[in-house]
């Protein structure tokens, strides 16, 4: 196996790397489905129109991190849209209360004609993700920065069921494009990529399933 090729000293070191394409297949479907879930809010709620992206296995790694930069870039131009107009429009005071959600009775009827006039909608659904999608801008960008990430890696060119198949499988792939000694590091650095993106997969996933419990319990 080529594992045992590259890695013949340290079988958990080989393992380790098995389980990281593993874990990358899950948090690939995960955030993709994710970002289909805030897309879905974000049309609802917020009157948008975006589409629901596909993970595509017989596409590269590069070209499927791409299609998700695209559309989290695209969520947070209109959060950037949405974000300058409420600013422009309402009082700092009260704007600084919808960024830490802690809006009253009164202080939402204050800003529903703000939100109808910029958003066509003046919903508590629409104030609750608008008001979270604001404050925690950082974890889009986040998430978007990590893949950006695994998306320039040496192992970008591969094919993502590829990937998913695991280091062997990798490694064959890739054997022939880059010289032996330079595989090593490329496959170290895959695998720091990897550790890099969990937390914040996690963390994006989180964030959105919070903010849609929130929106739900609001509006019961």
């Amino acid at each position: 196996m080529w594992s045992d090729i590259f890695y013949p000293e340290n079988p958990k070191r080989r393992e380790q790397l098995i389980r990281r394409s593993q874990e990358l297949q899950d948090l690939m479907k995960n955030n993709f489905r994710a970002t289909n879930q805030l897309i879905d809010a974000m049309n609802k709620h917020l009157s948008c129109s975006f589409e629901h992206i596909s993970l595509n296995e017989s596409a590269t790694l590069r070209e499927n991190c791409d299609v998700i930069i695209g559309c989290m870039r695209k969520i947070q131009a209109e959060v950037e849209r949405i974000d300058k107009r409420l600013k422009e429009k309402l009082e700092p005071t009260l704007y600084e209360k919808l960024r830490s959600l802690s809006l009253s009775t009164v202080d939402f009827k204050a800003i529903s004609k703000a939100f109808e006039a910029v958003c066509g909608i003046a919903t508590v659904g629409a104030t609750v993700l608008v008001g979270y999608l604001i404050d925690k801008g950082f974890i889009l960008a986040n998430i978007t920065k990590k893949f950006a990430i695994i998306g320039a890696g040496t192992l970008a060119s591969v094919a993502l069921a590829v990937v998913f198949l695991g280091i062997d499988m990798i490694v064959e792939a890739i054997l022939g494009k880059i010289e032996g000694d330079q595989l090593k590091k490329a496959l170290e650095e895959y695998d720091r990529a990897l550790e890099a993106f969990r937390p914040a997969s996690e963390q994006y996933q989180d964030n959105i399933n919070y903010v849609r419990i929130k929106i739900e319990v609001l509006n019961e």
